[in-house]
């Protein structure tokens, strides 16, 4: 938190940039679902996770090349810990994510990572012993509430698969491990910033990658078209790097409460840009499902942001 601090408010940009540079990230992060949805249509889910942290990879070192100052200093035994942390809370998240679209919608996905800050809540009242006020329960309710809905009675057609059942429970884990990440790495973020964290996290998290390399990799990659190659480049380039640059450059100038706000756009244009993309006909209890999952969302949200602005203040 001190490190947060002591580089907040560092680069003054103005109201009119701040908003655009949210709304980047809005509209990369919600395309990351329709586009993963393309590159499994070439691509399997595992490499697809591969490919996709290969370019992050290729990137992500001539970053910390080049913008050395931006970033903390990695201490040695904190290496075994970051790559368990992002092992499981970036390349399991993507694995988790990846397989569950192959059987649910991109709106959908989006929607059941949505959950993440309430599944964070859980988590730390299970493992951290926090209270929670009976407005932040009832906020978890209703999303989770919206997530059964939309797992259960979320698809268009009569007849529900199993796999859709499971791509959706593969998802709701998939957001689990994101929010295990948040918990986990409370404690490194005393010795690193946001941004560095997560840049050696997928890093080394990265690294976990190498046991699922197989020949069907060579093979699938040599027959890619154009729009799965789009798909990969879109979702290591602007979805994972640029995404979350922005995402920790907003942190280190305006306040948690103040960004989040934007995150609930983010389902929203996902569920419209996949509509457009894929002409998958949206069932009610679909939006009857993610207006459950945002307004939960939101109730935990107004909770949390008033007990952080009171110890901001």
């Amino acid at each position: 938190m001190g490190i947060q601090k002591n580089k907040s408010k560092t680069l003054n940009f103005s109201r009119f940039k701040y908003i655009i540079m949210m709304l980047i990230m809005v509209v990369v992060w919600a395309f990351a679902f329709p586009f993963i949805k393309i590159g499994l249509e070439e691509l399997s889910f595992i490499n697809l996770t591969i490919m996709r942290f290969f370019i992050v990879c290729c990137i992500l070192p001539f970053i910390l090349l080049f913008q050395k100052k931006r970033f903390s200093k990695l201490h040695r035994k904190d290496i075994a810990p970051i790559f368990l942390l992002g092992f499981f809370g970036i390349i399991v998240y993507h694995l988790g994510l990846n397989y569950g679209e192959q059987f649910i919608s991109p709106a959908a996905a989006s929607l059941i990572i949505a959950t993440i800050p309430v599944q964070i809540v859980i988590l730390a009242i299970i493992f951290l012993k926090e209270k929670i006020s009976l407005l932040k329960a009832l906020g978890v309710i209703i999303a989770m509430s919206g997530v059964v809905v939309i797992s259960i009675w979320g698809k268009a057609e009569s007849s529900l698969k199993v796999e859709y059942i499971y791509g959706a429970i593969s998802v709701l884990i998939a957001a689990l491990m994101g929010a295990l990440y948040t918990i986990s790495g409370k404690k490194l973020l005393d010795r690193y910033t946001g941004l560095s964290l997560t840049v050696y996290a997928m890093l080394f998290g990265s690294i976990g990658l190498i046991p699922f390399l197989n020949y069907s990799i060579i093979e699938q990659v040599l027959n890619m078209s154009i729009n799965g190659w789009f798909a990969v480049i879109f979702l290591g380039v602007f979805s994972t790097i640029i995404g979350y640059v922005i995402w920790y450059v907003a942190l280190e100038n305006k306040e948690a409460s103040e960004i989040s706000i934007f995150l609930y756009a983010i389902p929203v244009f996902s569920t419209i840009f996949s509509f457009f993309m894929f002409k998958e006909e949206i069932a009610f209890m679909f939006v009857f499902g993610g207006i459950l999952v945002i307004a939960g969302l939101a109730v935990v949200n107004l909770r949390t942001n008033k007990n952080t602005n009171k110890k901001i203040d």
